[in-house]
């Protein structure tokens, strides 16, 4: 089922300079709420800056829903340290209201609007408005309030060059691309490991179970204030219950070739579906209802666990960038807020993606189909669903067989603690062994699993109690904290530029938003 990857792990121990260039970065979802739960009614504060421009405070959905983005960093402790500046920045400018701690919105009162985000009078602020009018017409407003945290994360060129030797002869980004696809598969098939330690979305509201075959499958019990919830669930956001999720089978996008991903990509950005051509391009006044009728509207609806990622210059699309340079970075968005984090990530949870990660591009990758992805998806939502039942089973790939769930961890966990020695090693310290073994036992102990943890508290002090106090602790944690001179010289000054930055592109339009959007 997993090879034995020994010499791999020997010739890495050899070069453990190929992994002291690991970049990461984070961004961080959270929703701005009133001091009594409610979803926040006013604008993205102007003191945060334009949401259209700015680097690292942005907004995501819907104007309440703010997106921290740090810039990549080789430092986990410096990742950290910036992203707590940004949320002790954001605490001081958004006056009496709060940062909802978790993923899914269960303060949600109906007799409030959600708000779409807006983006001044550009037109490229009105196309990303437009956008989230297509996936609110799509999908639903409230299902797309729920908040997670990307993690980006690059492995060194000279990484993907060494281990990669064979594919030198080809463009300079070939074997990076190839070797991108080869982990974001391995993640496909292991990565369910991920929501099982740090899924924190056991219980959803009932807003949120319309979809009547998940109901009828899963027997769901609920407290007092009306939430639903698994007993052994791990992460409900990303289930087909609260996550917006565009289904990789149902457009044929695979990730065993990069041109064949490029072109499964690029042909759901221009087929047109019969679902949302339903909904109409325009409503009776003639606005925009989305930007497009197509499968996607851009390539940022693609909701997957994880997906291959470009920086992109300007004037260019996410798939033009990864077709002119190949794969920089991926992208996993299976990560649940951590509600026991004042930032919605800790330091052990990267520590972790960082071995796994580097795990999934050592380990052998086979190809797969369409029937290896739905028994791929079959193990995903067993995690999801019942990850902390005894004696979990997981389906074997390739194989017509079940293994138990403990006994598939202790084989990834003895690999883990191998790539922790090296990078342990060479960083003179211990701090990826004592995680690795801290993770380890939460295979042998669910109760330790932020899913089972958050899970006690709302059965026993109620969601929004819970929720209430830690956004109140967490915001006085922010008030109290003293940000670096320099980051809060930076951010002071990147507010003032964003607003300008804004004006500079709404005085050079020259094409309507109608012409604007079909040079799109």
């Amino acid at each position: 089922m997993i090879e034995d990857i020994s010499k791999k792990i020997s010739w890495l121990r050899e070069h453990p300079k190929l992994l002291t260039g690991i970049f990461r970065g984070i961004e961080r979802e959270t929703l701005r709420i009133k001091k009594n739960g409610d979803f926040s009614q006013t604008k993205h504060p102007y003191f945060l800056g334009s949401p259209l421009t700015h680097q690292w405070i942005t907004t995501d959905f819907s104007e309440n829903l703010l997106e921290f983005i740090t810039p990549a960093s080789n430092k986990i402790d410096d990742l950290l340290s910036f992203l707590t500046d940004i949320h002790c920045f954001t605490a001081s400018n958004i006056n009496d209201e709060r940062m909802w701690p978790f993923s899914i919105p269960y303060s949600y009162n109906k007799n409030n609007n959600i708000q779409i985000a807006q983006y001044g009078n550009s037109n490229l602020g009105k196309m990303k408005s437009v956008y989230r009018t297509g996936l609110k017409n799509r999908y639903g407003d409230l299902i797309n309030t729920i908040s997670g945290v990307h993690y980006n994360f690059s492995l060194p060129l000279c990484f993907w060059k060494y281990w990669k030797t064979t594919e030198q002869k080809k463009n300079s980004f070939d074997y990076v691309s190839k070797g991108y696809l080869h982990l974001i598969r391995n993640y496909y098939r292991f990565g369910w490991i991920i929501p099982y330690l740090f899924g924190a979305s056991p219980a959803i509201p009932s807003d949120f179970l319309n979809n009547s075959n998940t109901n009828i499958k899963y027997q769901f019990k609920k407290n007092k204030e009306n939430i639903f919830y698994l007993p052994w669930s791990t992460s409900l956001r990303i289930s087909n219950i609260g996550y917006t999720q565009t289904k990789i089978l149902d457009l044929n996008i695979m990730f065993n070739n990069f041109d064949e991903y490029l072109t499964s990509l690029q042909k759901a950005l221009d087929t047109p579906s019969r679902k949302f051509i339903n909904i109409g391009l325009k409503d009776k006044k003639n606005n925009f209802q989305q930007l497009n009728t197509n499968f996607l509207q851009t390539e940022n609806e693609l909701y997957t666990q994880i997906r291959p990622k470009r920086n992109i210059k300007n004037g260019e699309t996410p798939i033009e960038a990864l077709k002119k340079r190949g794969i920089e970075y991926i992208e996993i968005r299976s990560l649940d807020i951590n509600p026991f984090s004042p930032i919605g990530i800790d330091k052990n949870q990267i520590l972790l993606l960082d071995l796994f990660l580097i795990w999934c591009a050592l380990i052998d990758s086979p190809k797969t189909n369409k029937k290896d992805f739905i028994l791929i998806n079959k193990n995903w939502e067993k995690i999801i669903f019942e990850g902390r039942k005894p004696n979990q089973k997981m389906y074997i790939y390739n194989q017509n067989k079940t293994k138990k769930l403990i006994e598939i961890s202790e084989i990834i966990f003895k690999d883990l603690k191998k790539i922790a020695l090296i990078l342990d090693k060479h960083s003179k310290n211990l701090e990826y062994q004592i995680v690795c073994e801290k993770m380890r036992l939460f295979f042998f102990n669910p109760q330790l699993t932020y899913s089972a943890r958050i899970l006690q508290l709302l059965i026993k002090e109620g969601i929004k109690k819970t929720g209430l106090y830690l956004s109140q602790k967490y915001y006085k944690k922010f008030i109290n904290h003293n940000i670096s001179n320099i980051n809060k010289k930076i951010l002071q000054q990147e507010v003032e530029y964003s607003h300008q930055k804004q004006t500079q592109i709404e005085k050079s339009d020259t094409l309507s938003f109608e012409e604007y959007i079909k040079n799109k």
